[in-house]
């Protein structure tokens, strides 16, 4: 069964003061990384990037697998939707990938999609293993929360790709805003299975993401 990808790179980050998005890693774009990633997953047979023809510019789309771009909206769940409709023959599966996770690998992604083929929905993620605190009103401690069923969400997100479909359709149709994929998917009663990561998929975010993400690659590099 036919699975596609959409990686979201349509924010502005104006926080790091510069387009992270075409920022080298490597001697490549942080785009570029997680491009090459979907191009050499088994799984994936087209990708549609969704950004500006400025950063499209700045990427090697490859001749192996079908690139399509298309531009993004204010938000990311609006730049998702853009992405669905894009495909000019709907695939059975979709995954969803944030193009500011450069160190996502062809084989996480294998993985998340062979899951969602099981369950519907799959997502990478990984367990929080730091002690997680709530406070009162004036930030003093309160209490400790339990973390053996706390997870911090990452990307790849894969679906059926009705699934997603419908879960954009009925949060736009409610006026909810999700910051995530599986959180639309919750909003119309679709659990997501989880996968374990182990790695480092770190969102570049601030500078000093990208000095960690380019000393992360060199250690895997030797």
């Amino acid at each position: 069964m036919s699975c596609a990808a959409i990686i979201v790179a349509a924010g502005q980050g104006h926080r790091m003061g510069f387009d992270k998005m075409t920022a080298l890693l490597e001697g490549k774009p942080v785009l570029q990384w997680s491009l090459d990633a979907f191009l050499q997953a088994r799984e994936i047979e087209t990708v549609v990037v969704v950004t500006s023809e400025e950063r499209f510019a700045h990427l090697d789309p490859g001749t192996g697998k079908p690139v399509l771009r298309v531009d993004g909206d204010r938000e990311r769940f609006l730049s998702v939707i853009r992405g669905l409709d894009a495909f000019p023959s709907p695939p059975a599966y979709v995954a969803v990938h944030d193009g500011a996770r450069p160190l996502i690998l062809p084989e996480q992604i294998d993985q998340v999609i062979e899951a969602s083929r099981d369950e519907g929905a799959a997502a990478l993620a990984r367990r929080v293993t730091e002690t997680i605190k709530t406070t009162d009103d004036n930030d003093f401690t309160h209490r400790s929360v339990p973390r053996d069923r706390l997870w911090i969400m990452e990307t790849p997100q894969a679906f059926r790709f009705e699934i997603l479909r419908r879960a954009y359709r009925a949060t736009g149709s409610q006026a909810l805003e999700v910051t995530d994929d599986v959180s639309a998917a919750e909003a119309i009663g679709v659990p997501t299975r989880l996968v374990e990561n182990l790695l480092s998929n770190l969102k570049v975010t601030l500078p000093q993401d990208l000095a960690l993400a380019e000393a992360i690659l060199k250690t895997r590099e030797g």
